[in-house]
């Protein structure tokens, strides 16, 4: 192998296959072709509820744009050369080491400073029991209050320690440490039950 921390774990030959196999394992990586049997690239990438890292490579540059709209890694044309396959897989080796380090920076704190009305408040990690999206804003349920806050629940999952919190909905993340019950739809924390969104049934059941 000529790059070392590659390893291969398997390749499939249709999207199917692959969507099994993710199912029961875990990957950090996957190269990506456009055009596959019975269901195509992209439309695979977006069942993916918590892709891995994602490489594109294909002969049709005109899907480039659509692929980073869904966050691919980087985008490899056909023909490519070795050199330009690893710099690709060099972008992902160094946001693996980011993405390390910035949780490793979140689980020494416990807490998060969020603007609610104008200042800053102090919101402990161990107190949040869920964070709905609400348009362009967030609500954050405490066990004490709620709080409003401007942003997105992409951005505030990113502030939160992925160990503690989960993404269960497209409007919906919970504190792991809340969760009282769940069935096959919803998830019940401190006796609230919150809907689970279509695509995300696996991350409950590997929790």
């Amino acid at each position: 192998m000529q790059v070392p921390f590659l390893e291969l774990q398997g390749t499939f030959k249709d999207a199917i296959l692959a969507t099994g196999y993710l199912r029961d394992n875990h990957t950090d990586l996957i190269f990506l072709d456009i055009h596959l049997p019975k269901l195509k690239g992209m439309f695979f990438l977006k069942t993916l509820a918590q892709p891995p890292a994602v490489i594109i490579t294909t002969a049709y540059h005109q899907y480039a744009v659509e692929g980073f709209n869904l966050n691919v890694t980087d985008y490899l044309l056909k023909p490519f050369e070795f050199e330009r396959f690893l710099i690709a897989v060099n972008k992902v080796k160094t946001a693996q080491r980011e993405k390390q380090k910035s949780n490793e920076s979140q689980e020494i704190k416990d807490f998060i400073f969020l603007t609610v009305q104008k200042k800053k408040v102090k919101i402990l990690f161990s107190e949040i029991v869920y964070i709905e999206s609400q348009r362009e804003y967030i609500k954050i349920v405490t066990s004490k209050k709620e709080y409003v806050s401007k942003m997105s629940t992409h951005e505030i999952e990113d502030l939160l320690p992925a160990n503690l919190f989960k993404r269960i909905h497209r409007s919906f993340i919970i504190s792991i440490s809340k969760i009282d019950s769940y069935t096959a739809k919803t998830v019940e924390v401190n006796g609230v039950s919150i809907p689970i969104g279509r695509g995300y049934g696996n991350i409950i059941e590997n929790l």
